[in-house]
């Protein structure tokens, strides 16, 4: 699977799910649902994708124990349940997609009502 921003089929493109890209950071692509951040992206040549993978450090700590090669905690956001998944690697191709989803379900949650798509 390609890491690249335009190779990822996000979870309500083109549908109600209201999903852009945005490069806030020269070079760092990610992926917006209501102005939230639910996927890091990273460079055209990035090899892991950042997701949100669980309420709770504990929770997202899941993926560390099953991938410990190539699941990893994400710098100054990862307390908050954020990972880095390696693409490519032992994480199935479903699985990363089926973590995307998860990640955006997991910020439109918290969305209040009136922004959520």
């Amino acid at each position: 699977m390609n890491c690249s921003a335009t190779a990822w089929p996000v979870k309500g493109d083109g549908e109600a799910g209201g999903a852009w890209q945005d490069e806030p950071w020269e070079g760092d692509v990610v992926v917006k649902v209501a102005g939230k951040i639910f996927a890091f992206l990273g460079s055209e040549d990035a090899s892991a994708v950042g997701l949100k993978c669980g309420a709770t450090r504990e929770m997202a700590d899941e993926w560390l124990a099953r991938y410990p090669g190539d699941a990893s905690v994400m710098a100054y956001i990862g307390r908050s349940g954020w990972n880095s998944l390696r693409v490519g690697g032992a994480i199935a191709d479903d699985e990363l997609l089926e973590a995307v989803d998860a990640s955006y379900d997991a910020v439109v949650s918290r969305l209040p009502t009136k922004d959520r798509p």
